[in-house]
């Protein structure tokens, strides 16, 4: 399994819970090499660096994997980006092709990749690809980040696309979308308590761990999962 992103927060719960289901694993980073690398050990697998949202990086990641575990079988499209509340109008062009790019253009690089050593018609065995939407692509975002909210519609369309258009080589392609969850992604917004204060909103009346989320991403991947594709799975407490 390779997990994007996956050096902390949802993906570092992933890439634990995926090792003690007997996968291999690859830890993806971009910045954190002592967080990633940290975990690679716990877990006995491998960290490797690269920014998602480079072409170049993923080929290289990809290959890093062919070499050091083999042909990857589940790939968790986890990395993503958020940026400080602000409204539209003050967005600068730079902030948005950068969230587009890390959230979008990354998931579809990464995935492209995947499919090219899973696709029974490229002499693949098939597997699955897990991308992290999240609530706010039908929420909207309003008034904080409107832009990752459409980032993440953009990953709930090509979610469903993509999983028609692979499911006949023996890829599975779902979503899942989280709500609130406790992850340190939201100290990028420059709002700390809004974990807490948003999350008492929900009809669960909490924020939700990523060990929750990532429950959910292993068992996607897994054959329990195998009639399954093409699925938005919603995990915000009810929201």
């Amino acid at each position: 399994m390779l997990v994007t992103g996956g050096g902390r927060g949802i993906g570092a719960a992933t890439a634990r819970l995926a090792a003690t289901r007997g996968y291999a694993v690859c830890v993806n980073y971009r910045q954190d090499a002592a967080a990633a690398e940290k975990l690679a050990r716990e877990i006995k697998g491998i960290a490797v660096q690269g920014d998602v949202a480079s072409e170049a990086d993923v080929v290289r990641l990809f290959k890093t994997v062919d070499d050091k575990l083999g042909r990857v079988s589940a790939l968790v499209n986890n990395a993503g980006i958020v940026d400080r509340g602000s409204r539209v109008e003050a967005m600068t062009a730079e902030r948005i092709q950068r969230m587009l790019a890390v959230n979008v253009t990354g998931s579809f690089l990464c995935a492209r990749e995947a499919i090219k050593r899973m696709s029974t018609r490229q002499g693949g065995k098939g597997g699955a690809i897990v991308n992290l939407s999240s609530v706010a692509a039908k929420l909207g975002g309003s008034g904080e980040y409107v832009d990752y909210a459409a980032s993440k519609g953009a990953i709930d369309t090509f979610t469903i696309g993509l999983a028609k258009e692979v499911g006949p080589e023996g890829i599975r392609v779902n979503a899942v979308r989280p709500g609130i969850i406790r992850t340190e992604i939201h100290l990028t917004s420059g709002d700390p308590g809004r974990v807490e204060r948003i999350g008492a909103t929900a009809p669960l009346q909490r924020p939700g761990e990523a060990e929750e989320i990532a429950s959910a991403i292993v068992w996607l991947a897994s054959e329990e999962a195998s009639y399954i594709t093409g699925a938005l799975l919603d995990i915000s407490g009810g929201r």
